[in-house]
């Protein structure tokens, strides 16, 4: 993660969220709680290891935030896939995050389905389980996420 969980980047989520749970954002209350101070709402879980996202070129990237050396959805690209849709996020929180600790997050590619035909045009699903470490290596929660790489199809889009 670029930064330790912080009690600034957790008061603009839950305030972005409407998410006035006072143990993320009232010291005293969190203090008094069972966790004994402040913790993370636990589906900022993937915001700590989102690297600072690089502007310039961000089209030409596709939407990506940072530049890669290497994707490895590179060859569906290549293959005229080149849509991608975001489809579904799951997350599994095993315990809440508390201020300073820094988070890493391994990414494995899960499974690429067979060609499947959809109303925007032929594509894949491919599905990734990110997990996140603590800075002891214990597993704090994962994230399991499915995007939809597609040829686009014009026509049917424009219907």
């Amino acid at each position: 993660a670029p930064d330790p969980v912080n009690q600034p980047m957790i008061r603009h989520w839950a305030a972005a969220m409407e998410d006035r749970n006072p143990v993320y954002i009232d010291p005293a209350f969190a203090a008094a709680s069972r966790f004994g101070g402040i913790v993370a709402p636990p589906l900022m879980l993937q915001t700590w290891t989102m690297a600072t996202p690089k502007i310039s070129g961000i089209a030409a990237r596709g939407g990506a935030p940072t530049e890669m050396t290497e994707n490895p959805l590179s060859s569906l690209d290549e293959a005229g896939f080149i849509a991608t849709l975001a489809t579904n996020s799951e997350f599994e929180i095993l315990r809440y995050l508390r201020l300073g600790e820094v988070i890493s997050g391994t990414m494995v590619i899960e499974s690429v389905s067979d060609k499947k035909q959809t109303r925007l045009g032929p594509g894949h699903f491919i599905t990734w389980v990110t997990t996140y470490r603590d800075e002891q290596g214990a597993v704090v929660g994962r994230q399991t996420f499915r995007i939809l790489k597609f040829k686009p199809d014009l026509e049917a889009l424009l219907k």
